[in-house]
């Protein structure tokens, strides 16, 4: 029963206090999260890689690592001089892929060689009058497509209207340093290829 004030009438029982807001950075944090459960795969099985911009400007090896620190590829600069190449190794040093330093022609086309596995051709999407969009064609008959901000690391790989990979910069606050996430069994050494691809030329026409 309410307490009665001096005209003796009752008075509503007082509100409980609400419960105090969680900070908005932990919502965000919690939410990005979930978001990316949500596109790739409910436990949060899939890796995400650290990269350095401007990988080729350094000219020498660089460690492609998890979000742990753990290496996983070897980025091997020492045939720039030579063959202009760069090698992506694995923990082992077999070599994995084959990308030209001067991979951006006049026709914008990017080759990416595997020595096991499909290798594809990275070229501007000329039916997207909108945007700077790339394909990726493979030789075994797949196509993905990268739609976003390429200069700023902040794009995504699809295969038809499925999202198998992402970058950006959300994952790390260290500078110069940006993520890529790939969906759990897909093919991590090519978007990996892909986006360094991507790094090279972003900076050799920005």
């Amino acid at each position: 029963m309410g307490l009665r004030d001096r005209r003796g009438g009752d008075t509503a029982p007082a509100a409980a206090a609400a419960p105090a807001a969680a900070p908005a950075q932990d919502l965000g944090r919690r939410g990005q999260r979930q978001a990316d459960r949500n596109e790739f795969g409910r436990r949060g099985s899939a890796t995400v890689y650290k990269m350095q911009e401007k990988l080729v400007s350094i000219g020498d090896d660089f460690w492609i690592e998890d979000e742990g620190g753990n290496r996983m590829f070897k980025v091997n600069g020492k045939m720039l001089r030579v063959r202009d190449t760069l090698i992506f190794e694995d923990l082992n040093g077999a070599e994995l892929v084959h990308l030209q330093s001067k991979a951006v022609s006049i026709r914008d086309k990017m080759k990416i060689e595997r020595v096991n596995g499909p290798s594809g051709v990275l070229t501007k999407d000329l039916l997207n009058v909108l945007g700077d969009d790339f394909n990726l064609k493979l030789d075994d008959g797949r196509e993905l497509h990268l739609k976003g901000n390429f200069l700023d690391h902040e794009y995504s790989f699809y295969e038809g209207n499925n999202k198998v990979g992402e970058v950006s910069k959300k994952w790390f606050r260290i500078r110069d340093t940006y993520g890529v996430q790939i969906e759990p069994g897909y093919d991590d050494i090519l978007l990996l290829a892909a986006t360094v691809c991507m790094d090279q030329s972003s900076h050799d026409t920005a």
